[in-house]
């Protein structure tokens, strides 16, 4: 009911995201979706790729400061208002959402997120039978 998300700590200076993306892609790794969130020092690169292990690999052998962490990825029709309704479902519950990030893959909308009660959300996904994306599901629409 998860999926692997990278989470690489780059410094906010000069080439070090190019430093990040030209060895995935020296590796073969594609980009699914992906998100920097910054502090004054450094960013918080989260990706979603096509070989997350792989990748998390080849960024530690780089000396690159990087960690894989499940996340929760939630399918929803493109059409205004089904973001709001699927929140809506963990809000009430009393779950918090840590981050979300969200993209368009298929003509389908991907709400990617980590909560603050991982066993809460999958007995919420479960019971409002929202359409939870598992990573071999999402290569296969990439």
């Amino acid at each position: 009911m998860t999926i692997h998300q990278l989470s690489v700590f780059v410094e906010n200076k000069s080439g070090t995201l190019l430093q990040v993306l030209e060895l995935l892609k020296d590796a073969g790794i594609q980009l699914i979706a992906s998100t920097i969130s910054d502090t004054v020092e450094y960013g918080i690169y989260r990706i979603i790729c096509s070989e997350p292990m792989r990748a998390y690999d080849t960024l530690k052998q780089a000396g690159i400061a990087a960690n894989l962490s499940d996340v929760f990825a939630i399918m929803l029709d493109n059409q205004p208002g089904c973001a709001a309704d699927a929140i809506r479902s963990f809000s009430e519950a009393g779950i918090g959402i840590s981050y979300l990030y969200s993209f368009l893959l298929s003509g389908k909308g991907i709400l990617v997120f980590r909560t603050d009660d991982a066993e809460k959300t999958y007995q919420v996904i479960l019971d409002k039978d929202l359409d939870y994306i598992e990573e071999k599901r999402l290569l296969e629409m990439a």
